[in-house]
């Protein structure tokens, strides 16, 4: 069951704009914005780095790495935040003339996430003098004492919430570490280490480093492409901060000033880089990245946006693609499975609310999406698991509005010690290990513990919408209005509407989409219409002459710009 709410605005108090569309003024009071100063999305605007806790100590180590021409190693992630980060570590290291950088990224099915034992003593092949850990290093306390035991200074930085105990890592820089005054808790990892970069910039103009080396002075903003994507593409809250770096990067993507391979990566999703906006960065590029951490190598990816080389990165970018096919061919068989698991159940209206799924055949690099296609279903925190040999198991979940995962995994781990082997992850998604033989122990207690959280109403999914537009908004211009209105995304939601409209032409395209033609009662306004992925059991309907439906405005570029209405959610009248 779903049901449709018409967000509440804030009280408007204290509105300081007064030229402001109307239908602006109303969506941005419905996101709690109450002053202009929200929406100014200047680089001056951005919050300083001085508030972030381990900052002076980490500008140290790597003062002293970039003064000796140490070898730094930069170990990443294999997603999109990992391999935009570790990107951006290099370049700007590079940019202020470090000679010796070079990275390493965990292969998820060898080794797993993180700065692990057994990636640390790979890393010391390499003798490094310096380790950066990028999106990953806040729970790695075993491998930081392997690290620094083989000879390695170690500087993490992360965004990932911290467990009770701290690696002893020489510097740690991470808004959600315990006690640190940096005012936005949602930077991606991308964030932290561009904010590190920023930071040490700043030190070494002080110390007359670029003149004393005839070196250009790095502009910091030729690295806000990359912080936009990984920002965008983890899904961490757009709260006021993050918005300036993702819009930022947004300008920069659509004047062309971006690097070869996110030109090259929209160029084969067949987008204009002109027209770029944080969706793209979400459900265009993020995924073709990720492709080659969940699936091969995601050497592959911080290759594509490490190159200068335009054919370099566009060859690259047709491996990515190609690998992100892959991946979505794996993941409908995928969800095949999982469907006819959940029929086997026959517990439609008993299904535990906090669900897990195992299936030893599953690819481990697909369960993260698994999972969120399955919570976006049944509206309730899920976790796949895939099997990682004949012991141990591996899990990816994913949860809804008011159940914080990662607490709930800490909780089950502070009650049962001995049923978790590792987890780690932030509000909405995490990771865990256990023993294959545990996992109906941990299905149970996981089911438990998620319960105390959810109350069975909670578990119908809610569309919150900003109401209904009048005859006159619903147009082109609005959707231009809108679109440029952002960034749009988690914690920011893009606008949506709530409305009555009569069925002129429905057909399905790619064997399951609904296309509409659309018109206003009681106008004959017409309008197309798409809906995503309907169940084609029930549609197209040719008993139905309307519906009643929440829906988002495009722009639709196909052959020119004209207004498409993106369906979120339906039903006949």
């Amino acid at each position: 069951m779903q049901k449709i709410i018409v967000r509440k605005p804030v009280e408007d108090v204290s509105w300081d704009v007064n030229n402001l569309h109307p239908l602006l003024k109303r969506i941005y009071l419905n996101r709690g914005i109450k002053s202009s100063a929200e929406f100014e999305y200047d680089v001056e605007h951005l919050l300083s780095y001085k508030n972030l806790s381990g900052m002076n100590t980490a500008i140290t180590c790597l003062w002293q790495a970039l003064e000796k021409q140490q070898h730094i190693l930069i170990i990443g992630d294999y997603d999109a935040d990992g391999a935009t980060s570790t990107a951006l570590a290099i370049k700007a290291l590079k940019a202020f003339g470090h000679q010796r950088v070079s990275y390493l990224v965990p292969n998820r099915f060898k080794y797993g996430y993180g700065l692990t034992p057994e990636i640390a003593i790979t890393a010391a092949k390499k003798n490094p003098d310096l380790i950066i850990t990028v999106d990953n290093g806040i729970s790695s306390c075993k491998g930081v004492e392997m690290a620094k035991q083989l000879g390695s200074k170690v500087l993490i930085t992360d965004h990932h919430l911290p467990s009770e105990n701290l690696p002893e890592a020489d510097a740690i820089v991470n808004p959600n570490q315990y006690g640190d005054q940096f005012a936005s808790k949602n930077l991606a990892g991308v964030g932290v280490i561009f904010y590190v970069m920023l930071a040490l910039r700043k030190f070494l103009r002080d110390q007359q480093w670029f003149t004393t080396c005839g070196i250009p002075e790095p502009n910091m903003a030729n690295f806000l492409d990359l912080v936009a994507l990984g920002t965008v593409a983890d899904i961490v809250n757009l709260d006021k901060n993050n918005r300036i770096l993702v819009q930022q990067g947004l300008c920069r993507i659509r004047a062309g000033k971006c690097c070869a391979g996110i030109k090259a990566l929209l160029q084969i999703a067949k987008r204009n880089y002109k027209r770029t906006i944080a969706s793209d960065l979400g459900y265009v590029l993020g995924p073709r990245l990720n492709a080659a951490g969940r699936l091969d190598d995601m050497s592959l990816g911080i290759e594509c946006l490490l190159t200068d080389d335009k054919n370099k990165a566009l060859e690259t970018a047709k491996q990515l693609n190609t690998l992100n096919e892959e991946r979505r061919a794996i993941e409908v068989n995928m969800q095949q499975q999982a469907t006819r698991e959940l029929n086997n159940l026959q517990l439609d209206k008993e299904l535990p609310t906090g669900l897990c799924l195992y299936d030893a055949n599953w690819h481990q690099g697909v369960i993260g999406i698994l999972a969120s296609r399955i919570k976006d279903r049944l509206h309730r925190p899920v976790i796949a698991f895939a099997k990682i040999d004949d012991n141990e198991i591996k899990g990816s979940a994913r949860s809804v509005f008011g159940v914080h995962i990662r607490d709930v995994l800490d909780a089950i781990a502070a009650q049962n010690p001995e049923l978790i082997t590792k987890f780690g992850g932030h509000a909405m998604a995490a990771g865990l290990s256990l023993q294959l033989d545990k996992y109906n122990d941990f299905r149970a207690v996981f089911d438990q513990e998620v319960s105390k959280h959810l109350s069975p109403e909670s578990l119908h999914k809610q569309i919150y919408v900003d109401g209904e537009l009048t005859k006159q908004e619903l147009c082109l211009d609005t959707a231009k209005l809108l679109r440029d209105a952002g960034p749009w995304g988690q914690g920011f939601p893009e606008p949506a509407f709530v409305g009555t409209f009569n069925i002129v032409q429905q057909y399905l395209v790619g064997n399951k989409h609904l296309k509409l033609m659309l018109s206003l009662p009681n106008n004959g306004q017409m309008v197309e219409a798409i809906a995503f992925n309907v169940d084609t059991e029930k549609w197209p309907n040719y008993q139905c002459n309307s519906i009643h439906m929440a829906y988002r405005l495009d722009v639709n570029e196909y052959r020119s710009a004209c207004l498409q209405l993106i369906i979120e959610y339906l039903e006949a009248l």
